[in-house]
């Protein structure tokens, strides 16, 4: 087998791992007992969302692990995988039904997770590292739609701050905390990247303070152009959104979730009630695609909740458009309505990824653009953006 195919392989199994989780018996929880985390190796922090099956507040977990061949793969647990870890020859090790399939090496942890803001936060706290020079921050860690009865069906965002926020110090981020965490984070060697987000608030609200927190990264790190990413609801007024690139952001997100109207219609109640429904997602998207130019808007569908020709449909005519959609493999998060439920297997999964790598080679998308407008530069699809480097798939069954 070539090594171009070896590096298939592995992604392939990144996707499986990435839709079933790891498994967490009596033995690994042991095992994860005595890895450094908090010290040499990241642990997760729940900025978001909990991916994980069962919440575990109060247990630390790590946050990923890389591959033979460098692939960053996530951990999400979930007790009925066929995927665990073990530890063989002093080394960790990913197991598939008990038996060895290589040796992992666990994500370290950044130099900034170490330090504080001024007024006393932990940094880690601010913005959550994604690796590859990628720092996350979710300024709010709660929904207003969920108080209206109004929450999308699969989001677990409040559920995950009721859960975590006392034991892990979770907050409202302040612009100056925000910038200093940056700043610290850019420090470090690579590429650099911010992404804000947060839950559904008025837009005006929204706007404002995302502005306050450009001008304080700006502030902070002298960089007009500091690589942001901000995520924000369909505004009503189209006009919000060229305020947005003066602000100094690079890039924008505007995540329409599904391209179904009437599937969008019943999972996101709150999105097509509040925000000018499924038409008003779309053209926001198209309008930010002019300010912004091509590549440098992004949005994202939950693949697995309407049917793969559906979001496919919707990926295509968005790239047509020149906006980068990312369909993320839907994971049933605990403490959304559809808890419990089942995403489609990961062979559904992971002929969607190839069809989208298609789409977005075939509309001349860059690694580049990818990696700026992302919230994470390890998805599958950068994978196969790295072994590409622009050449055609030669393998067979890929």
């Amino acid at each position: 087998m070539s090594l171009k195919c070896k590096l298939y392989e592995e992604v392939r199994l990144k996707n499986e791992v990435t839709v079933e989780g790891i498994n967490i018996t009596d033995e690994v929880d042991l095992l994860l007992r005595n890895l450094d985390l908090g010290g040499k190796y990241q642990e997760e922090v729940h900025g978001m969302f909990e991916y994980d099956r069962e919440p575990h507040a109060g247990i630390a977990h790590p946050v990923g692990f890389r591959s033979p061949n460098g692939f960053l793969f996530p951990f999400n647990s979930y007790r009925k995988s066929r995927f665990s870890i073990g530890y063989d020859k002093g080394s960790y090790i990913l197991t598939e039904n008990g038996n060895k399939v290589f040796d992992i090496d666990f994500l370290e942890r950044p130099e900034y997770y170490r330090h504080t803001t001024s007024d006393g936060v932990q940094m880690k706290n601010i913005a959550v590292y994604n690796h590859e020079g990628v720092v996350f921050v979710t300024y709010s860690n709660e929904c207003h739609l969920k108080e209206k009865g109004l929450d999308c069906l699969y989001c677990n965002i409040n559920a995950t701050k009721n859960t975590y926020a006392d034991v892990e110090g979770i907050k409202w981020k302040y612009p100056k905390q925000i910038a200093e965490t940056v700043k610290l984070a850019y420090e470090e060697p690579g590429r650099h990247h911010v992404t804000l987000t947060g839950g559904f608030v008025p837009e005006h609200r929204e706007m404002d303070y995302y502005f306050d927190v450009a001008e304080a990264i700006q502030n902070e790190t002298g960089l007009n152009d500091f690589n942001g990413t901000a995520v924000i609801g369909a505004p009503e007024d189209h006009g919000i959104i060229d305020r947005y690139k003066e602000a100094g952001y690079r890039t924008l997100a505007i995540n329409i979730e599904l391209w179904d109207k009437n599937i969008f219609k019943a999972i996101c109640p709150g999105k097509e009630q509040l925000s000018g429904g499924w038409e008003n997602w779309k053209s926001s998207l198209e309008h930010a695609a002019k300010v912004f130019g091509h590549g440098r808007v992004r949005s994202n569908i939950v693949a697995g909740l309407e049917p793969k020709r559906s979001t496919l449909e919707g990926v295509e005519y968005l790239a047509s458009k020149g906006i980068v959609c990312f369909a993320g493999a839907w994971c049933p998060n605990p403490g959304s309505e559809l808890e419990n439920h089942r995403s489609p297997e990961p062979e559904w999964h992971w002929d969607l990824i190839m069809k989208m790598s298609e789409i977005f080679r075939r509309n001349g998308f860059t690694y580049d653009q990818l990696y700026d407008c992302s919230a994470s530069a390890n998805s599958c699809i950068h994978d196969i953006y790295r072994i590409e480097h622009g050449h055609s798939i030669v393998c067979k069954n890929v």
